[in-house]
């Protein structure tokens, strides 16, 4: 048989890190969920991937901490073996609020996760896909957010802030490692239907702003997760340094 090709998605026991995790199982992948505290949630996932027939393990990791991030490696190296596919999902909101009651330690925060987290899960992916290290190729699909257009404002700013340097990141790497058999891209959500919502203090907010979007409904997290899945398949082989809006027109 085959070897299955091994994805890890950060920030898995939801929303769409799940959904993502749970589609490239359907499609083949052995599957490494990475999850910062909800441990239940993350092990519900894996169980319903495994009834698929798939090998799927779960690690705690926080991906803002570097030591963290290379556990999380070795782990998977050990149980699964190397990655070929990385899906940067995992980031952190707070509480909606105007730009000049953001704190400096929660614009640190965000930027902690959101920025220095994925970059992080990067380095650890480059150094085991490149084809100068040795390695084999791969694909990296870093979740960005509509918020990195929109800005934000009167809600989360440095949410925002943070997607916009996920999405330089993502075409500075992808322009650095192409020649390395690496292809780097990105998805760009808008207003899906996930529990993140609920960490900027508004669960309903989709439902407050669908009527402003052109296909006046909000995304579901399986809509995104198909994006994610074939950016990161030979259908998108000649794409890489781009993103994808997932965000009904906006």
């Amino acid at each position: 048989m085959p070897i299955p090709p091994i994805a890890l998605v950060t920030g898995s026991s939801r929303g769409i890190g799940a959904a993502t995790a749970r589609l490239l199982a359907e499609n083949g992948y052995a599957v490494a969920i990475n999850y910062r505290k909800n441990r239940t949630a993350a092990e519900s996932i894996r169980d319903k991937i495994t009834d698929l027939g798939t090998r799927c393990i779960c690690i705690q990791a926080d991906i803002g901490i570097a030591a963290d991030v290379q556990r999380m490696y070795t782990e998977i190296d050990e149980q699964l073996g190397r990655i070929n596919l990385l899906v940067n999902n995992a980031a952190i909101l707070q509480t909606q609020c105007r730009f000049n009651d953001i704190s400096e330690q929660r614009f640190k925060s965000v930027l902690q996760t959101n920025v220095i987290g994925s970059f992080l899960c990067c380095q650890g992916a480059v150094s085991r896909m490149s084809t100068s290290n040795g390695g084999d190729g791969g694909v990296i699909v870093n979740v960005s957010s509509g918020a990195s257009k929109s800005g934000s404002p009167n809600e989360y700013i440095d949410y925002a802030a943070s997607k916009g340097a996920l999405d330089t990141l993502t075409r500075g790497l992808a322009l650095e490692v192409a020649g390395e058999g690496i292809r780097v891209n990105g998805v760009r959500p808008g207003f899906i239907y996930t529990d993140m919502h609920a960490d900027g203090g508004e669960p309903n907010r989709v439902d407050r702003v669908k009527s402003r979007i052109p296909l006046q409904r909000g995304g579901s997290a399986r809509e995104v997760a198909e994006a994610i899945l074939w950016l990161s398949g030979a259908k998108s082989s000649y794409i890489t340094g781009s993103i994808i809006d997932v965000a009904g027109g906006v």
